[in-house]
């Protein structure tokens, strides 16, 4: 026990119980229906997987859409490995494994070829050699990197390094131009962060981002258009409107959520991501069809109507991350994506394990484009397989509750006391049973959170208002 002042301060590891929308934690049979449904979604991704690669050769270029499949295969490979770690579990994620690395082999762990500095190109779209610096061209060394910290082998991240290091010491900021890049090249840079420790590749993503704010970035609702032809009021849809991409703004958000996932939050601009990512949350959820998907055209329902799925998968993931990770309100966002699970786990997915309604490679909503069960595309599984992982994962958080540190403040005087407590976090994180530096939250008894400091010296400040002679709680979690 500590004692600051007049205020005693005591901590226990304890678990908090949380109500949920469709079973309660005290009830065995609700528990064996959400195992159920949880072991319902791993047979899920084991199904959509093993049909893809069943199906489709490793042996494809490192471009943006057979890329982005990875990117998804490799979340599959984290979760079964390191996550699900049943001996069939891991079997499983070592095939899939095999086929990343036989891919990221045929490639030569390269994007685009041309060895000549003086040449590479990103202005325009490109798929030709040259285009080293265009994103496309860029979201296959994700992967790269992925497998190069599984096992370690410099050929795997030569070139990963010699692109993206001369992209972040150049004084140009206008590479993305297009709202899909953000997907392609913003984790990658902050990849490259965890795997160099150089913060100029988390600058580079925030100086690159002003440029693309500046030509796609909708201030009014926070969503993004796909590039500089469809910012309104040049471009409109067809009800007269706002014409937003659901795919388009797919990418963002995803991409993201990937940032944030990799971005240490003491970076001078993490709250900016952290805000923006919200914002877009927010006005992404608004605009859902009550069927659970996303419509092409996102605020024009009729200009392409009916399901889309990539788009649809990539919020999912997105909104379904934030909840798992404590930047979005269960409360407020589970209703959306419970309806857009749904969608994609009983209209997307097919009997056979494919998946269906993918809107073909563009840029837009089409009038009169028709998709259907049996559009299918390399990039809408790995939104599915995302969105599934994190599903899963929420459905396991639910089973297996996160341990709780109790902090009990105490005021024995006889007069209400207002003040700053101090506690050592190295404490609270031992009994959290984490590590040294790994982020914690506190929050109150209602569960929202509360806004505290860490020290340099490691103490955790908190604003406490206690009655005399009583207590207050307060709780630390992961």
């Amino acid at each position: 026990m500590k004692t600051l002042n007049t205020f005693r301060v005591l901590l226990f590891v304890g678990t908090t119980f949380l109500s949920l929308p469709s079973f309660s934690r005290t009830s065995s049979k609700a528990n064996a229906s959400n195992e159920s449904e949880r072991e319902k979604v791993e047979q899920t991704i084991i199904k959509v997987n093993d049909y893809w690669q069943s199906h489709n050769s490793y042996k494809t270029p490192s471009f943006w859409n057979w890329a982005a499949y990875h990117t998804g295969n490799m979340e599959a490979y984290k979760l079964f490995n390191n996550e699900i770690k049943t001996p069939a579990a891991k079997q499983k994620a070592k095939t899939w494994l095999d086929y990343s690395n036989a891919w990221a082999d045929y490639n030569k762990w390269s994007g685009a070829t041309e060895k000549n500095p003086s040449k590479w190109l990103y202005k325009q779209y490109g798929e030709d050699q040259q285009h080293v610096l265009f994103g496309d061209w860029q979201i296959c060394f994700q992967t790269f990197m992925d497998l190069y910290n599984i096992a370690p082998a410099k050929k795997k991240i030569a070139r990963a390094k010699e692109v993206m290091s001369y992209e972040a010491d150049s004084k140009a900021n206008d590479y993305w131009w297009w709202a899909d890049a953000l997907y392609m090249v913003m984790p990658t840079l902050t990849k490259m962060y965890k795997l160099t420790g150089d913060v100029k590749y988390l600058d580079k993503i925030y100086d690159n981002l002003q440029y693309s704010d500046s030509i796609m970035l909708d201030k009014e609702t926070g969503l993004y258009f796909r590039d500089g032809r469809y910012v309104y009021p040049k471009h409109k849809a067809n009800n007269g409107g706002k014409d937003f991409w659901a795919r388009g703004d797919g990418w963002v958000l995803a991409g993201l959520a990937k940032v944030l996932q990799d971005m240490p939050k003491t970076y001078q601009h993490y709250d900016f991501f952290v805000k923006k990512y919200q914002r877009l949350a927010h006005a992404v959820a608004a605009c859902q069809q009550p069927e659970g998907y996303w419509t092409r055209s996102m605020l024009d329902k009729d200009m392409a109507p009916g399901p889309e799925t990539s788009g649809t998968a990539f919020f999912t993931y997105g909104l379904l991350w934030g909840i798992n990770n404590g930047l979005l309100s269960e409360t407020d966002y589970l209703p959306t994506v419970s309806k857009a699970w749904t969608y994609l786990s009983h209209s997307a997915l097919q009997a056979d394990g494919s998946v269906g309604y993918v809107q073909p490679i563009g840029d837009r909503a089409i009038p009169g484009q028709t998709i259907n069960k049996s559009s299918q595309a390399d990039f809408g599984v790995g939104a599915f397989l995302l969105a599934a992982c994190e599903y899963y994962r929420w459905l396991a958080a639910k089973e297996n509750p996160s341990k709780t540190v109790s902090i009990i403040i105490s005021n024995p005087s006889t007069e209400t006391r207002t003040q700053v407590v101090e506690v050592d976090a190295a404490d609270v994180r031992k009994l959290l049973g984490i590590d040294e530096n790994d982020p914690f939250v506190i929050k109150n008894a209602a569960g929202q959170e509360l806004d505290t400091q860490l020290t340099y010296d490691g103490k955790l400040l908190i604003d406490a208002s206690v009655l005399a002679g009583s207590t207050w709680t307060v709780y630390a979690s992961k």
